[in-house]
């Protein structure tokens, strides 16, 4: 027989994800990354630095991502909708592991404004669920729109021979696509384009400081 979680089981486990998301340990990919196996590219330093910061961008977006799927997990009204931001999370631990890794081979580290990052989307996305599941599903979908953008963009910034960190941000954005169209199907608000042009000004804010620090 299953136990009922107490408040406090979900307190304690709300903040285990916290400090697994931020302290880079912990987490556990479901899938292997799609860089394994593949051999490293010769980058040199002022490539290597590039695709660093790019993957740190990368990384620090999936730690906003986890927050803000925690964020309206908590608030959601329906079960479904709760179901369906976990398992979305779920795919998004996966891509945290994946730009962890590769950070890693590329002798860097995650940005240290992430636990700021991480703060901001969490009540965002609480914000957002507490509205109503039609306003966070849609969040969702305006958010991962923002994502695929970004990460087209950095696909094209890569240096051709770096297969690992192209064959990352591939599926990245395969899965990315699939979570904001599975959002709009689940009855989402297709946001207007006021509020996407905002929820831009915000990601390159994040985008511009995470590729430096």
């Amino acid at each position: 027989m299953t136990r009922r979680l107490t408040p406090l089981d979900k307190l304690i486990s709300e903040a285990d994800t916290v400090m697994r998301t931020l302290s880079s340990r912990g987490n556990t990919a479901g899938r292997p990354s799609p860089a394994r196996g593949h051999s490293e590219s010769d980058l040199d330093e002022a490539s290597q630095k590039h695709v660093a910061a790019l993957m740190r961008v990368n990384h620090t977006g999936e730690v906003c991502a986890q927050a803000l799927y925690q964020g309206q997990a908590l608030t959601a009204k329906l079960p479904t909708v709760r179901d369906e931001m976990r398992e979305a999370a779920a795919e998004e631990v996966d891509h945290l592991v994946w730009c962890e890794e590769r950070l890693r081979q590329l002798n860097s580290r995650p940005s240290v404004l992430n636990p700021a990052w991480y703060g901001l989307s969490f009540a965002i996305g609480a914000l957002a669920g507490a509205v109503g599941d039609a306003v966070s599903l849609g969040f969702v979908a305006a958010t991962e729109e923002r994502v695929c953008a970004h990460l087209k963009d950095h696909l094209r910034q890569l240096p051709e021979d770096d297969r690992r960190s192209r064959l990352i941000l591939q599926q990245m954005l395969e899965d990315e696509e699939r979570h904001g169209e599975n959002a709009l199907a689940a009855g989402g608000q297709d946001f207007p384009r006021p509020v996407k042009n905002a929820m831009t000004a915000l990601s390159q804010v994040m985008t511009r400081s995470s590729y430096y620090v």
